[in-house]
């Protein structure tokens, strides 16, 4: 009988609770959509991670120090759970994948740029035009 692997099942069970709060964040009585949580996109998700391993930290240094301490708000395995959704979440927004994407913005939630109309890509050639007159 072959042990499935434990990062398998965090990844199940991160599965789960993105599902889970999904249905509060983004209530279906909402108008509230994921891409809302995320003005800047990419960078508002890189943000929101910055500020959970900075907790993480705080939460391990404190452990380290006080073998008498419990965290008392969000363990470290939740904390790394939530990790793994927001580096899911970052993938979906670069593919334009999160619900309430404009995709007329780019992953960091800027205007896309149209790259401007060029003649010799229109008509295949790539020499160089010039005014000369040889």
């Amino acid at each position: 009988m072959s042990k499935e692997k434990e990062s398998i099942k965090v990844l199940q069970e991160c599965a789960a609770l993105q599902i889970k709060k999904s249905n509060d964040y983004q209530n279906p009585n909402s108008r509230i959509k994921q891409a809302d949580y995320y003005p800047r996109g990419v960078l508002t998700m890189l943000d929101i991670v910055y500020a959970k391993v900075l907790r993480m930290y705080s939460v391990a240094e404190a452990m380290e120090s006080d073998t008498e301490y419990e965290a008392n708000f969000e363990s470290l395995e939740d904390s790394a759970k939530d990790l793994i959704n927001y580096g899911s979440f970052i993938a979906a927004y670069i593919r334009n994948g999160i619900d309430g994407q404009d995709p007329n913005k780019d992953f960091l939630n800027r205007d896309k740029k149209t790259k401007p109309y060029m003649a010799e890509e229109h008509y295949g050639t790539d020499k160089e035009v010039t005014d000369e007159v040889k």
